[in-house]
């Protein structure tokens, strides 16, 4: 499968916090239930989302099971106020888990209009440390098809919303954005992948498979995925005949854009520039 190419490269740098407390869940996904909303307010063009800057507030979303294979996959979902109907995204994870962090970012883009799904590919376990990340990373890799039918499984949950308008993006960062990729290429239907700095692939007739246009961000002092390694898949996506966003920010690294407040005056304004691209590429492909 195609899928198999991805586990050939990894991305090895750390990146996120453990897990606190989770608001209510929810299980439904026929109607849609009462919960609580996010407040729609895009950022401006010269604004940062605020859970990338540190500033992410008191979350505003929901638990949910969307997998009835794996109860223990505790999802968080943001939704619009509104009856919409709304695009829709699902977000996956760095290496460490399904973490505050992530649902914040949800929250954000619940502010842009999107009903957003922050998908748990660990079945409710995170990582504290590198070594503890990595053992998670390599249960799941070691098990594509569980994680793709995972993925499969958050899409369909989102379909079956009536407040859906039926137009899915994925997006990932490090692990996540590596696995956005495998699912761009391996799972059901959906409009959009969004990448950033995660595990890619350099054979044209693999990416024959997608097919969709791509986003992607990458940093120039990251060595997973490299600049050549960026290169390479930007010429392969190019040869397969897929349309990409693809882009690599001078003096940054791993990490920057979901850490900018780790180094705001290297970060900010590439992840400024990233985020404005995701939001038009978003506006084109789903929204």
């Amino acid at each position: 499968m195609r899928r198999l190419y991805l586990l050939l490269t990894l991305a090895a740098i750390a990146c996120g916090a453990p897990a606190e407390d989770r608001p209510e869940m929810e299980t439904e996904a026929s109607a849609v239930p009462d919960g609580p909303r996010v407040a729609i307010a895009p950022t401006a063009p010269d604004q940062l989302p605020p859970a990338i800057v540190g500033l992410g507030g008191e979350l505003q979303g929901t638990n949910v099971q969307y997998l009835a294979a794996d109860p223990a996959a505790v999802g968080y979902l943001a939704v619009p106020e509104g009856a919409g109907p709304f695009p829709a995204l699902v977000i996956v994870h760095e290496w460490n888990g399904l973490v505050d962090r992530v649902r914040q970012v949800a929250d954000d883009l619940a502010a842009e209009g999107y009903i957003t799904l922050a998908v748990d590919l660990f079945s409710g376990r995170t990582g504290n440390n590198p070594e503890e990340n990595m053992a998670l990373v390599r249960e799941a890799r070691g098990d594509m098809t569980k994680v793709i039918s995972n993925l499969d499984g958050a899409v369909s949950y989102l379909k079956s919303r009536p407040d859906v308008t039926g137009r899915v993006g994925a997006m990932g960062w490090c692990f996540g954005g590596g696995i956005a990729l495998s699912f761009g290429l391996d799972g059901v239907e959906h409009e959009a992948t969004a990448i950033f700095y995660g595990a890619l692939v350099d054979d044209p007739e693999v990416l024959r498979g997608m097919s969709h246009e791509v986003y992607g961000t990458f940093a120039r002092l990251d060595g997973g995925p490299s600049p050549e390694q960026v290169a390479a898949f930007e010429t392969a996506a190019r040869a397969a005949g897929i349309a990409n966003d693809l882009h690599i920010y001078d003096a940054v690294d791993h990490g920057f854009w979901l850490h900018v407040d780790q180094d705001p005056a290297v970060r900010s304004a590439p992840a400024l520039d990233a985020w404005n691209r995701l939001k038009n590429y978003l506006g084109r492909t789903v929204g």
